[in-house]
């Protein structure tokens, strides 16, 4: 097989997620309520499963040092099986925003499908609390995650590498536009 036009294609699906300019407004958005959450001194909550997890872990340190923005994760392997055997997977995030959201404080979720029942009930929980929700999800447009969110980003995609990959692009867009610009000492 030649991979030549394999990863024309593949490149190709790169290409035209960062041409739409649809969410060139939401990252703005996003900008602002991080800016705003910073400002107040309160927090950005990121979650999210499997490689979303690791996004998610990333997004709280680049949040945390790059933007200045207190950020923090659900992925502390003792919390999560914890709160797994004791209230059940599909509970886990939901009872992790329980426990850490203060009022004012934002919820930012990742899950390409947006249908992972532990992701969709963290921000119900999140939305009882009169939190922010910011999601970004792919694959299906009707997903209940877009539905429970306050700013929400759509990928039009089943690749999950490339919906995944993507993400990252844009929340770390997000973290430069806090910093004020792409080139920067990160010591």
């Amino acid at each position: 097989m030649t991979w030549t036009p394999w990863l024309s294609d593949y490149f190709h699906r790169y290409k035209t997620a960062l041409a739409d300019e649809t969410p060139v407004a939401k990252l703005v958005a996003f900008h602002d309520l991080a800016a705003e959450t910073r400002a107040a001194g309160r927090k950005l909550m990121f979650a999210g499963n499997g490689a979303s997890a690791s996004i998610a872990s990333h997004c709280a340190v680049d949040f945390t040092k790059q933007g200045r923005v207190r950020s923090v994760d659900f992925n502390e392997p003792n919390l999560l099986t914890c709160f797994s055997n004791d209230y059940g997977f599909e509970n886990a995030l939901a009872k992790a925003v329980e426990f850490y959201a203060d009022p004012g404080d934002v919820l930012v979720l990742i899950s390409v499908s947006g249908r992972s029942p532990n992701v969709v009930k963290a921000a119900e929980c999140a939305r009882e609390r009169g939190l922010k929700v910011v999601s970004f999800t792919g694959s299906a447009p009707e997903n209940p995650l877009r539905g429970l969110s306050d700013l929400d980003f759509w990928l039009n995609s089943k690749a999950y590498n490339v919906v995944e990959c993507i993400h990252m692009m844009w929340l770390m867009a997000v973290v430069d536009m806090l910093v004020g610009k792409a080139e920067y000492a990160v010591a």
